[in-house]
């Protein structure tokens, strides 16, 4: 039986794991269907406390694995497929190593962004296009950006990216957005932006460069296409979280996230960090610091078991 089992290896499961190890917890971490997470396709992060200059998601993702296993932490390629998180210990059920039992399970899967499903953009992802304007908008300061999306979300990203770029337009396939009222009222009062109505993208360019140059719009009520000329496209049509193992065994909000009061769950001993649980920052750092959180919440609840 496993003290402590972390589940995913994006920031959040890797700080865990790596203070879990420096606690002699000896954890165990599945690395999950994406090794690194999603900052494995962000090209360079600039906002990563420690690097003075930019360093790819790749890369820091990688030394934060080194600095785990240097740590002692054990990494398991695997797959979580089903769990039982009522009974002690754990049960959790992985695609190709079997069953394992834990007295602890720290739970780090994240969320994925939702795209557009277009080849070109999945060709174009961390070249131009991106899930997350906070994340990337930096490297466009001065440019021209595309938004897609009609909610609170997208309203926010056109914002912030106005603040960067020279120009935004947003792309919303309604002729009215989703969004609150004073969001949507905010963004319709900025000069920087423009609103292309009634508009589905259709293609982004240019894939044969590696580097985003436009996009190529079709009207929704015409068919009519037009093409927009920007250096990123930002798609802001929401986050997907992944908790689908963890359906009707912990308590999750409407859109699915775990919810968590500094990192417990509903179920003792089973702890939930990172974008999994988080709806609105999800960022590197604040994924890092509650994999922190959850690892001394973990500590505890094992300290006053023994």
């Amino acid at each position: 039986m496993e003290n402590v089992v972390i589940i995913g290896s994006g920031p959040a499961g890797l700080t865990a794991a790596i203070y879990s190890a420096r606690a002699n917890l000896n954890p165990l971490l599945i690395e999950g269907p994406q090794p690194g997470g999603q900052l494995t396709q962000t090209t360079d992060i600039e906002n990563f406390p420690g690097f003075a200059g930019p360093i790819g998601g790749f890369d820091l993702m990688m030394a934060m694995r080194q600095q785990a296993e240097r740590m002692g932490v054990r990494l398991q390629m695997d797959e979580l497929v089903g769990c039982d998180l009522a009974v002690d210990p754990k049960r959790l059920q992985l695609a190709a190593q079997g069953t394992l039992e834990a007295r602890v399970v720290i739970i780090a899967t994240g969320a994925s962004a939702r795209y557009l499903g277009l080849p070109s953009e999945e060709q174009l992802k961390g070249h131009g296009v991106s899930g997350c304007a906070t994340c990337d908008g930096a490297f466009y300061r001065g440019k021209r950006v595309a938004v897609v999306g009609g909610g609170d979300t997208a309203m926010e990203d056109a914002l912030y990216l106005a603040r960067l770029a020279s120009h935004v337009t947003i792309i919303h396939r309604r002729d009215k957005f989703r969004a609150s009222p004073i969001m949507a009222d905010r963004l319709l009062k900025n000069e920087k932006i423009a609103v292309a109505w009634n508009s589905v993208v259709a293609e982004v360019l240019d894939v044969s460069q590696k580097t985003v140059t436009g996009v190529r719009l079709k009207n929704s009520v015409t068919g009519a296409l037009t093409v927009v000329s920007v250096d990123a496209l930002f798609v802001a049509i929401g986050h997907t979280p992944n908790t689908a193992p963890f359906r009707g065994q912990l308590t999750l909000d409407g859109d699915g996230y775990i919810v968590a009061d500094r990192t417990r769950t509903n179920i003792p001993g089973v702890f939930a960090a990172g974008d999994v649980q988080d709806r609105t920052y999800r960022q590197a750092v604040t994924a890092a610091g509650t994999g922190c959180m959850a690892a001394l919440e973990a500590l505890r609840f094992l300290s006053e078991r023994n």
